[in-house]
């Protein structure tokens, strides 16, 4: 089964690196919906973002025109500690599961950060350092991001509020202290300290917290606080094109050894890392010059793109954000407190579900404990612990490569590991111990949230 051409691990260097980030939806003909404004129901223009986000990520956020936007050298030569990063070939997975198939995948977790993060992380300090600013505040669920951006925020001297989902507060307390270590205060959500944090503690004093409910707290802190604005580790359209970086560097791999891939599999939250994965292999399907079919992995507790609704809504909890027109199950909605904190969303990026709508790529939701199987399974053949949010992807990696047994197919399989599982032992412990449960919502519950969607016309 072995391919003895292709190494197990496929190294791009320096100067194979991307050099600019792409820009998917300059190739899309149906471009994602605008965001609007609450009040108005009318486009958001830039001046209206403006005491949200940092002036050069407004203007990346909605130019749905400019295909590539040039990295900044500053940028790069921070990638340089940890890019390009690794294209494995699983080929002790393969064996083991005695399959024609031949699996790959991304890895992402070789920076302290443990994941993804950090290519969009360092963009945004970046440009909020570029712009003067003295800091500024985010959300994170499983902490990733949030550790991702106190080590940007570290390297370029800006103050950095995180405020973390009070689930993941508690479950991750190591994950807390590394972004308090880079000069980061992290704060659980829903908290006290904001009115909109306030307002939902009131109306569920018991509440795990949600990403809805810290991106309401974050953004509320950032339009109160002179000098600082918002950022966002997913969902956004600035945040897939600064990882498209790990779709690029993945295509340039595989075209190095001759490799197509027939299936591309990404977890998906908020949509920052299968977007990132998939952007250059969807730009070639919207172009026409090649077909992938490209899968979406996302919790069985929080199944946006499996039982969302296609519709515009709110991008928190608290109501103090624009609309976005996504798979959303309700801005309202508050996942069972899983432990795949950065998949606890409830919308999707608004580029993928326009991708998903149009019915160019697929969805799956899996159920916790399957995952941790996949999890557990992948950490004893490759050797690598994965993050719980990964693990998602490795699930459904594993069923497509078992399917090409029972087929006999020699299919290529590209999934991305987005990170590490090092700070989510907790996790592994109440898996090993039989007290993981799957929390799923019914049809019922989701009704509820779906009758409070916002009425645009």
């Amino acid at each position: 089964m072995k391919n003895e051409k292709i190494p197990y691990k496929i190294y791009l260097n320096e100067n194979e690196m991307p050099n600019a980030w792409y820009n998917l939806r300059a190739d899309m003909k149906q471009k994602p919906a605008p965001l609007l404004n609450p009040g108005t129901l009318e486009p958001m223009k830039a001046e209206e973002l403006a005491g949200v986000f940092c002036e050069e990520l407004i203007r990346q956020e909605l130019d749905n025109d400019t295909a590539y936007f040039e990295i900044p050298e500053e940028i790069r030569n921070f990638y340089k500690m940890y890019r390009p990063s690794p294209l494995v070939r699983a080929y002790c997975l393969e064996e083991k599961l005695d399959t024609p198939a031949h699996i790959y995948y991304k890895f992402e977790g070789n920076n302290t950060s443990g994941s993804h993060k950090l290519n969009s992380a360092i963009a945004q300090a970046y440009y909020a350092k570029k712009q003067g600013l003295k800091g500024v505040t985010t959300e994170t669920g499983a902490g990733q991001w949030g550790t991702a951006l106190s080590m940007a925020c570290s390297y370029f001297g800006l103050d950095c509020r995180v405020y973390m989902v009070k689930c993941s507060y508690e479950q991750k307390p190591f994950r807390r202290e590394v972004m308090r270590t880079y000069g980061a205060s992290v704060t659980p959500s829903p908290s006290t300290e904001t009115e909109v944090g306030r307002k939902i503690l009131a109306e569920h004093p018991n509440t795990t917290g949600s990403l809805g409910c810290a991106i309401s707290e974050a953004v509320e802190k950032a339009v109160s606080s002179d000098g600082y604005r918002y950022v966002l580790g997913s969902v956004l359209n600035q945040v897939l094109l600064h990882q498209s970086v790990i779709g690029l560097e993945t295509k340039a791999a595989l075209d190095k050894y001759g490799v197509k891939p027939d299936i591309i599999i990404g977890c998906a939250g908020g949509g920052s890392n299968l977007g990132g994965l998939i952007a250059p292999f969807m730009g070639e399907k919207l172009r026409g010059e090649a077909d992938y079919r490209i899968v979406a992995v996302e919790p069985a507790s929080c199944p946006s793109f499996t039982r969302g609704v296609y519709a515009y809504d709110f991008c928190d909890t608290g109501m103090v954000c624009p609309l976005s027109k996504m798979y959303t199950l309700g801005s309202g909605f508050i996942p069972s407190a899983n432990h795949a904190g950065g998949l606890r969303y409830h919308g999707m990026s608004s580029t993928l579900s326009e991708l998903y709508h149009q019915g160019l790529m697929e969805a799956v939701s899996v159920k916790q404990t399957e995952v941790f199987e996949a999890a557990e399974y992948f950490a004893r053949i490759e050797g690598i612990l994965p993050a719980p949010e990964s693990s998602h992807a490795i699930r459904a990696a594993i069923d497509e490569a078992v399917r090409c047994k029972e087929t006999k197919e020699e299919k290529t399989i590209v999934f991305g590991l987005t990170g590490t599982g090092y700070f989510d032992m907790v996790a592994y412990e109440k898996f090993h111990n039989g007290e993981m449960n799957d929390s799923i919502p019914t049809d019922e519950e989701l009704a509820v949230y779906r009758s409070q969607l916002p009425r645009v016309e």
